[in-house]
């Protein structure tokens, strides 16, 4: 009995001090950062697709962004403290998931941990293709190969396929979720408005415009995942740079496309302004 309580203890003692990790104050300020990084990334992430609609090439998802970081001034540098800052801020995520939300009621509590929880996922995959990179073990491809050969793995293996639609349609749902979002401009709880009309109308027509084309994209990302394995092509299926270039082989996809890239470089600016501004407590 008493060595039960003495591990007790213990545990709470080690779970008090993870979570003073994850709210201090200098986890806070890098989980800014990653906010400001993720930006960055989403805002060449558009000007790829930009590009791409021009006519240029490139690979419209994060890998190919974080392959453009590589190639700027101080591009190591820039590799290692987005790394850092991504990271951080899937610990911040994390620690929400595990530690915040638990004074709310159950159904609330459980989608605000999960919420929480993917986004840590979200942010520690970002944090782990800047690591890659940084290292020199990462290409411009790894993103696409990386989706069509998870999405061919899953076919193969016993339920793959209904697990594969589900996943598909869960990215899809995520893309509807983030474009009401911004149509409702919901994205502005988790901000301290400026008191400035004129700064807070720009954040707010920032965030609008952000949130709608990421929804998009994420819808368009979900569709391909879906169809690609319901039609056994499962080699098709290649993340955020299959759903955009589906987008510009329609009618009128080209100029589609290039509204899609300036989405996402508004939603690129929002996060950085995000940086600045996120509630963090």
């Amino acid at each position: 009995m008493r060595k039960g309580l003495v591990i007790k203890r213990e545990l709470r003692q080690a779970a008090n001090a993870a979570e003073n990790v994850t709210n201090s104050r200098t986890v806070e300020m890098l989980a800014r950062a990653g906010f400001a990084a993720s930006g960055i990334l989403h805002l060449l992430v558009g000007a790829i697709a930009i590009r791409l609609a021009m006519g240029g090439t490139g690979n419209a998802d994060f890998s190919g962004a974080v392959a453009e970081l590589s190639t700027q001034p101080a591009g190591p540098f820039l590799l290692w403290a987005s790394f850092v800052a991504c990271a951080a801020l899937a610990l911040w995520q994390a620690g929400d998931a595990v530690f915040d939300y638990n004074s709310l009621p159950g159904k609330k509590k459980a989608a605000r941990k999960g919420k929480a929880a993917a986004q840590a996922v979200v942010y520690a995959g970002l944090a782990l293709t800047l690591l890659s990179f940084a290292m020199g073990t990462g290409s411009g491809a790894d993103n696409q190969r990386s989706a069509s050969d998870f999405t061919i793995r899953m076919v193969q293996a016993p339920g793959g396929v209904a697990l594969l639609v589900l996943i598909g349609a869960g990215i899809a749902v995520a893309g509807v979720v983030y474009g009401i979002r911004g149509l409702r401009k919901s994205f502005e709880k988790h901000l301290v408005m400026p008191s400035d009309p004129r700064v807070r109308k720009a954040v707010r027509i920032l965030g609008v415009t952000g949130y709608v084309a990421k929804g998009i994209v994420l819808l368009l990302a979900g569709l391909l995942i879906v169809v690609a394995t319901l039609q056994a092509h499962p080699e098709d299926s290649t993340g955020l740079d299959g759903g955009l270039r589906a987008l510009r082989d329609q009618p009128f996809g080209v100029y589609l496309l290039a509204a899609v890239g300036a989405g996402l470089v508004c939603y690129g600016v929002y996060m950085m302004v995000r940086a600045r501004l996120a509630r963090m407590d």
